[in-house]
C-alpha cells in the first residue's frame, strides 16, 4: 500500500516538476496523471498494485472538499457582494459540463459502434 501511494505521489511530483520547468500551461498533477495512465497501459501489474489505494482515496474523496468549504466560510464577507455572479457561474458551468459530457458520450458511442438494444 505504501509503495502504491508513493508511486501516485511521485508521478504527481514528476508532473509538477515538468510543468514548472518547461513552463507548460497544463497543471502538474494532470501531467502526472497522464504519466500514471501510460504506466497503467504499459505495465498491467502496476494497475493492480495501485487499485486498492486508489479505491480507498476515492472512497474518502469528500474529505478533500473540507478545506474548500472552510475557505468559503472564512471569506464570506469578501464573497457577499458576489452572490448573484457566483450563483450564475456555478449554474452555467454545471449545465455546460453536463452538456459536454453528454455530447462526448454520444460521440464515443457513435465511434465505437455502440447500439441501444
Amino acid at each position: 500500500m505504501l509503495n502504491a501511494l508513493t508511486l501516485i505521489l511521485c508521478t504527481q511530483l514528476v508532473g509538477e516538476v515538468a510543468a514548472r520547468s518547461l513552463g507548460l500551461p497544463v497543471p502538474g498533477p494532470i501531467l502526472g496523471m497522464v504519466a500514471l495512465t501510460i504506466g497503467f497501459a504499459t505495465v498491467p501489474k502496476l494497475r493492480e498494485a495501485v487499485r486498492p489505494v486508489a479505491q480507498g482515496i476515492l472512497g474518502h474523496l469528500s474529505l478533500l472538499f473540507v478545506p474548500a468549504g472552510v475557505g468559503v466560510i472564512g471569506n464570506l464577507q469578501a464573497l457577499q457582494g458576489m452572490g448573484l455572479a457566483l450563483t450564475l457561474a456555478i449554474l452555467v458551468s454545471t449545465v455546460l459540463a453536463i452538456a459536454v459530457g453528454a455530447v462526448t458520450f454520444a460521440l464515443v458511442a457513435r465511434l465505437t459502434g455502440a447500439r441501444d438494444d
